[in-house]
């Protein structure tokens, strides 16, 4: 079994490269899903096993090595034939294949794919060189044509929860008496905010008690795409049903607050947010895009349309706003069903049974 002593890391300082046995590499700066999964398990996995990520753009309570300790992955860690780098993006792979097969570092390389769509020749290129490959999804699985484990996602039990008011935790933050639909992330065409928005246009007027919450960041070449998304909400008379909140120092409360969560994604890697809207006990419509259509239930957590199109989108919000209290019933199985599917501990699990087949002597 891997060494299951806990480091209690808290800044880059306090990594014993020579005990460190996993390497998560985040070469982005900017905020992303990739980013997100990192920030959610390396904490957890910290628990089991010396572990560290190599970057920039992440909280301090993440373990995290500086650069000019790359050079200690050169000698073996202690108790362990090799060292795992757990890739998850193209730029982490070549990372760890110049590691490895230019300056002979004794390490395995793991990589994690998301992707929803057939991989370029030089990402395939990649992927051949790793030692072990996992999917987030069976349709992400689809896409590989090298042996993988399908390990889905999963969302931090102790940081999403339902709120113990929910009609007080809405009044809180200023919408008194109303039912909110939200819909989180960055706003961009691919995230489908735009077919968000038009449902909302379409059925707000019908249904004055709800009221709609848009989160998220608008880049620079975004925000002509959000300025006209609030020209149609202004013009339709709508701006105080259809609130654009930017982005929001804690998502949580948020989750909190919403009866329905909408994800419209045209397109997804895998997609975390319906996980955290289940887990905080809210009702989910999705596409689906990314891994969407693993995680619902349709016709008991949620509901499922095809990516796109936004008329069936329109409709499967409109069965809620029908009737809230289905809204109430399956944000309650969505909640049950997000614990018993989705634990992130379940995630870290995983994970660390494949690090296990590694140094074991398993290749796939």
């Amino acid at each position: 079994m891997a060494d299951t002593r806990h480091i209690a890391f808290k800044k880059a300082r306090d990594v014993d490269v020579a005990r460190l046995l996993v390497v998560a590499p985040n070469f982005k700066k900017r905020l992303s899903g990739v980013t997100s999964t990192i920030i959610q398990l390396l904490p957890l996995q910290a628990q089991r096993f010396p572990i560290a990520s190599l970057g920039a753009g992440l909280p301090n309570f993440v373990p995290r090595m500086r650069w000019s300790q790359v050079f200690g992955l050169l000698k073996r860690p202690e108790g362990r034939a090799f060292r795992i780098w757990h890739a998850r993006r193209n730029v982490e792979m070549i990372g760890g294949i110049l590691l490895r097969d230019v300056f002979r570092a004794p390490m395995k390389l793991v990589f994690t794919s998301a992707a929803q769509r057939d991989h370029k020749p030089f990402t395939k290129w990649l992927i051949r060189r790793m030692d072990a490959v996992i999917a987030t999804s069976a349709r992400s699985g689809s896409f590989l044509h090298v042996p993988h484990t399908v390990i889905r996602h999963g969302v931090d039990l102790s940081g999403f929860v339902p709120a113990e008011d929910r009609g007080a935790a809405v009044a809180e933050a200023g919408f008194a008496e109303q039912r909110l639909i939200g819909c989180f992330g960055r706003v961009r065409e691919q995230k489908g905010t735009d077919l968000f928005v038009a449902a909302m246009i379409a059925l707000l007027p019908r249904y004055p008690g709800w009221t709609a919450v848009i989160t998220g960041r608008v880049t620079d070449d975004n925000r002509a795409f959000a300025d006209g998304l609030e020209a149609q909400i202004a013009a339709a008379g709508l701006s105080e049903r259809i609130s654009f909140l930017g982005e929001v120092p804690d998502i949580k409360p948020w989750y909190q607050r919403v009866s329905l969560y909408v994800a419209p994604s045209r397109n997804e890697g895998f997609g975390l947010t319906p996980l955290e809207a289940m887990a905080s006990g809210a009702a989910v419509v999705a596409s689906d895009a990314g891994a969407y259509a693993e995680m619902i239930v349709p016709g008991a957590t949620g509901a499922v349309v095809p990516a796109g199109d936004g008329a069936a989108l329109l409709r499967a919000i409109q069965v809620y706003l029908d009737d809230p209290a289905l809204a109430e019933a399956h944000g309650l199985k969505a909640l049950a069903h997000a614990r018993a599917t989705f634990p992130l501990e379940g995630e870290a699990d995983a994970i660390q049974a494949v690090y296990e087949r590694l140094w074991q002597g398993a290749t796939s």
